[in-house]
C-alpha cells in the first residue's frame, strides 16, 4: 500500500512528516504544545513554516466523511477548521497499517473552552461564550446541518470584540440535509445542553468553574438563546397593510444581530387586511461583509460592528465629509488615519498578543476608560500607546506556539 494524501496542501512538506509512525510516537521536536480541548481521537499539532496543522488518527470512513463535511461548510461559509486533507495508506516499518490522518489548518488566536475556563472567566464572560455555541449551531441549522454531538470541546473560540465568535471543529458526527426537521433541530440541542452540562460539571469538579455558575442553569441558557435566535430569524410575522414600514424594521432587526435577509416571503390574505413576512434565505455576516467590501480587513461579525461604528464617527467628525465625500474614499482615510497607525503602534514581539482587530476594540475601550479618568478625550494614539504599555504587554499570548510537549 502506496502513502497517498488526498485534498490541496500548501506545504509540500507535509509529505515528508513521520508517517510511519503512530502519533503518539511523532518524536517530540517536530511537534508544538498548543492548549486542545478533549478528544476521543489521537490528536497531534505540528508547525511548517509559519503554519500550524492539527493531525487527527481516524478511521478511514469517517475521515472522508469529515473531510468531505469541512469542505461543504466552507463553500457555505459557515465556520469551521480548515480541512487540509486525508494521509492514508500508512505502514510502520514492520508493515503494520496504521489509521488514516486528517490534517487541518489551526486556526490563528483560537482557544478550546478549557484554556478559556482555567484563566478564571468571570460569569457574565462565560455566558457571552456560550451565546457564540448558540449562534453557531443556529447558523449550522440554518444551512442544513445537523452536528450530532455539539459540544464545548468540539467548538473553539475567537474573541470578538469582547464577546467570542465560535467555530466548529470536529465534524466527525455531522450531516448535511437539504432543510433540517424540526425533530432534528430539536434533538441536536438537546444532545448540545446535555454534553455542555457535563462538560462544566467537570470543570466544576476541578474547581476551574467560578462558583457563582450553575451547569444546568447555563445549560438551560443555550437552549432557550438559540430558541430565541431561531424565532428572530425563521418566525413569521403578520401585521395590518397600512403597516408596511414594519418590514423594514423586520430587516433592521435581523441586520442588528448580524445577519442579511436575501429574501424574502411576502403575502397577504384573501381580504387583503393584513399582510405575512417571513425570512426565506437569511446569512450570517452582516457587519463583517460591510467592512470587508469598505475597506479589505475580514474580521469577526462584533469586531466590524466595532470598527464601522468607529469609522462611522470619524466621518461625522471630519469636515471633509460633509463635502459630498463617498463613503469607501472616507473608509480608505479611515483606514490609513485611524485603524493601520494602531495596530503598527504594536511592536513586533507582542504580535502574538491578539489579533488586529481585537487590538484595536481594546484600544477603543482603553480610550474611553482613560477618558473617563482625564475629563476629557485622550484621543486614539495616545490610548493606543498606554494600552500597549500598561495592558497588551502584560496579557498572554494567544498565538504562541509553546514548547514541545512530551510523548504521553
Amino acid at each position: 500500500m502506496a502513502l497517498r494524501m488526498t485534498g490541496a496542501p500548501d506545504e509540500p512538506e507535509l509529505v515528508d512528516l513521520p508517517w510511519s509512525l503512530p502519533l503518539r510516537n511523532w518524536p517530540a521536536d517536530q511537534l508544538v504544545g498548543l492548549p486542545r480541548g478533549i478528544s476521543r481521537h489521537v490528536v497531534r499539532f505540528v508547525r511548517l513554516h509559519d503554519a500550524v496543522y492539527a493531525v487527527k488518527e481516524i478511521g478511514a470512513f469517517a475521515a472522508y466523511r469529515e473531510y468531505a463535511v469541512l469542505r461543504r461548510l466552507a463553500r457555505l461559509d459557515v465556520p469551521a477548521v480548515e480541512v487540509v486533507g486525508i494521509v492514508d495508506g500508512r505502514l510502520s516499518a514492520t508493515g503494520e497499517e496504521l489509521e488514516p490522518a486528517l490534517v487541518t489548518r489551526h486556526l490563528e488566536f483560537s482557544l478550546p473552552y478549557r484554556a478559556l475556563y482555567s484563566r478564571t472567566l468571570r460569569p457574565e464572560t462565560a455566558v457571552r461564550l456560550l451565546d457564540a455555541l448558540a449562534v453557531l449551531l443556529v447558523r449550522l441549522h440554518l444551512a442544513g446541518f445537523y452536528w450530532g454531538d455539539c459540544s464545548l470541546s468540539n467548538t473553539l473560540f475567537r474573541r470578538d470584540a469582547g464577546s467570542f465568535a465560535a467555530y466548529l471543529v470536529d465534524a466527525e458526527t455531522t450531516e448535511h440535509h437539504e432543510v433540517l426537521s424540526d425533530g432534528q433541530r430539536s434533538y441536536d440541542l438537546s444532545m448540545a445542553r446535555t454534553n455542555i452540562i457535563g462538560e462544566l460539571m467537570d470543570l466544576q469538579a476541578g474547581e476551574l468553574l467560578d462558583e457563582q455558575v450553575d451547569p444546568i442553569d447555563i445549560g438551560d441558557t443555550i437552549a432557550s438563546r438559540y430558541r430565541e435566535l431561531w424565532q428572530a430569524l425563521t418566525e413569521p410575522e403578520v401585521f395590518g397593510v397600512g403597516e408596511r414600514h414594519r418590514v423594514e424594521a423586520r430587516v433592521r432587526r435581523l441586520n442588528a444581530l448580524g445577519f442579511d435577509v436575501a429574501e424574502l416571503d411576502v403575502s397577504t390574505d384573501l381580504a387583503g387586511g393584513e399582510v405575512r413576512i417571513q425570512p426565506k434565505v437569511v446569512d450570517a455576516g452582516h457587519h463583517a461583509r460591510r467592512l470587508l467590501r469598505l475597506t479589505g480587513l475580514d474580521v469577526e461579525e462584533n469586531q466590524a460592528r466595532r470598527l464601522l461604528n468607529d469609522l462611522d464617527a470619524f466621518r461625522a467628525a471630519d469636515p471633509r465629509a460633509r463635502l459630498n465625500e463617498s463613503e469607501q474614499i472616507a473608509a480608505h482615510r479611515w483606514l490609513t488615519e485611524v485603524f493601520h497607525p494602531v495596530v503598527q503602534s504594536v511592536p513586533r514581539e507582542l504580535h502574538g498578543k491578539l489579533e488586529q482587530a481585537e487590538v484595536f476594540h481594546e484600544v477603543l475601550e482603553h480610550r474611553w476608560f482613560l477618558s473617563e479618568q482625564a475629563g476629557r478625550d485622550v484621543g486614539t494614539a495616545e490610548a493606543a500607546t498606554r494600552y500597549v504599555e500598561h495592558v497588551l504587554r502584560h496579557k498572554p499570548d494567544e498565538k504562541a506556539v509553546l514548547a514541545p510537549v512530551p510523548r504521553p
